[in-house]
């Protein structure tokens, strides 16, 4: 067994291009000078036969297509290799794909409390998902525990949530705080390869940062370069603090910078990011620090 990785997507909500964003980065993406993103999603599996999403995009429809592994085989009509999915927090652009998921069988979702209040009260996602396959939710557990196929079985994998400070989404706004708007997951094989997922981070715990110690692969938001990132394009009053995001520059930067694991790569990254452009200096200072810039449809097994 091992942990076999797709990056499905590896852009903030909107992509890149934005469909309306005129930034230096969109225009870059239509004029085919950087690669274009989808929405973030990450696809995880111990054989490369049975895949778990963590967070399912808008864009689920096509990353999946571009996976053959992700499409269905040829063993019967309708079938899916995708086995469940783990929801980080429940922002639209990591779980509108779990309703593109409505016509298979009933449907595993691992999340916080939090995230299953605010999906099942403000966005009537248990009703819309009850009139197809249904979920069957399990609570995101802060300790190790085996990772289920769809039918029970163990599927050669363990993970465990790490509950992050986090507030609810703007549509989810009139809801009262509680833990877990956000978590982090940390997935880990028989051998003890671990992997962490954290594209959501708002502040550095010290059981985040105790977990990233000790994993061998960190998946890290990357979404806004500066704290003040949209408000120098767009005048917006939004920082990144607001929006729940560790700027890379000021915080997440040298935290990677000092890991020991053997990749270290952002995520979840915002078409503002300067990060992106291939030439900038912002990219200089990430690859530098011996961090990759997430592309998606990069691929590594640990």
């Amino acid at each position: 067994m091992a942990i076999h990785v797709r990056l499905l997507g590896t852009a903030a909500g909107g992509g890149l291009p934005q469909w309306n964003c005129s930034c230096s980065n969109c225009r870059a993406a239509r004029n085919g000078d950087i690669p274009s993103r989808t929405q973030s999603s990450v696809a995880i599996s111990a054989d490369a036969s049975e895949w778990f999403l963590v967070n399912a995009s808008p864009d689920l429809g096509r990353q999946m297509e571009f996976h053959a592994t992700l499409t269905p085989n040829l063993s019967s009509p309708r079938n899916s290799p995708i086995s469940g999915v783990l929801l980080t927090n429940a922002d639209l652009d990591h779980v509108l794909g779990v309703l593109l998921l409505r016509e298979g069988k009933t449907l595993p979702v691992i999340a916080s409390k939090g995230v299953r209040d605010t999906l099942t009260l403000c966005m009537g996602l248990d009703a819309l998902m009850g009139s197809f396959c249904g979920i069957r939710w399990k609570e995101a557990p802060s300790d190790w525990g085996p990772l289920l196929l769809r039918d029970g079985t163990p599927s050669g994998l363990e993970m465990r949530a790490i509950y992050l400070s986090g507030t609810p989404p703007l549509y989810a706004r009139n809801m009262r705080p509680m833990d877990g708007h956000s978590i982090a997951f940390q997935i880990r094989d028989a051998k003890g390869a671990t992997l962490l997922v954290a594209p959501d981070v708002a502040a550095l715990t010290p059981e985040l940062e105790l977990a990233m110690q000790y994993s061998d692969a960190v998946l890290f938001d990357g979404t806004f370069w500066s704290e003040d990132e949209l408000h120098s394009i767009n005048g917006t009053r939004r920082y990144a603090s607001d929006m729940g995001h560790l700027p890379i520059r000021d915080a997440s930067l040298e935290v990677l910078r000092r890991l020991g694991a053997s990749r270290k790569i952002f995520i979840h990254i915002n078409n503002t990011n300067p990060i992106l452009a291939m030439d900038s200096a912002e990219r200089a200072a990430v690859e530098s620090a011996g961090i990759t810039v997430g592309e998606d449809s990069m691929e590594f097994t640990l």
